[in-house]
């Protein structure tokens, strides 16, 4: 059973000024830290995404033993680096864990109940919920490849989500890092900063 960890961090982080993925929690990079978040939880096969900057963030980076994989279509959204990695995964490859750059506020033991969700039963979708809000990250099946290349790039991977809403796994959980996407300087020095 192989589950591959993806990481986007192909957008323009406009909003916050700097790519995102360099940005330091803990004396590490995002990127570093949800290396090793997911390496932690027994997630071994890692494939970033990255899109504009790439090769910034790749030459300011140290070995990760990732790998990296160049979104030229960036500019079309989240989707399309999804899309990029299932067209870079393994043909044996059971799943993909979708794990977005800007939430890196998730722990190891996280991405263990939704390991553990998904080997249980293999559903098509694995979601972790806080407070009745589904967040990230996302498993998603194999079997869901094929309609997540054809999803709508206006509607995204959500398009997917919604069909299979019956079919959905949500895992609870107490930590509100699954909702917090850190896209600007106030929610750095909210939730990132002031905290490390």
């Amino acid at each position: 059973m192989s589950i591959y960890a993806v990481i986007l961090a192909a957008g323009e982080s406009s909003r916050m000024g700097s790519p995102k993925a360099l940005l330091q929690i803990h004396g590490k990079t995002f990127l570093e830290h949800l290396v090793a978040t997911l390496r932690n939880a027994g997630l071994h096969e890692i494939s970033v995404v990255l899109g504009h900057d790439s090769d910034k963030i790749i030459t300011q980076l140290p070995d990760l033993n990732v790998s990296f994989i160049i979104n030229e279509n960036y500019q079309k959204g989240q989707l399309s680096s999804i899309q990029a990695a299932i067209r870079s995964v393994p043909k044996d490859c059971d799943a993909i864990m979708i794990c977005p750059i800007d939430r890196p506020l998730i722990s190891t033991e996280l991405i263990k109940k939704l390991i553990e969700a998904y080997m249980k039963t293999k559903p098509p979708i694995v979601i972790p919920i806080f407070d009745a809000k589904r967040g990230h990250p996302i498993i998603f099946s194999s079997s869901l490849f094929f309609e997540l290349m054809r999803a709508p790039h206006d509607v995204g991977a959500r398009a997917v989500v919604w069909a299979h809403h019956n079919e959905v796994v949500e895992i609870q959980t107490e930590e509100e890092g699954i909702l917090l996407n850190i896209d600007n300087p106030e929610l750095y020095e909210k939730y990132i900063r002031k905290n490390m």
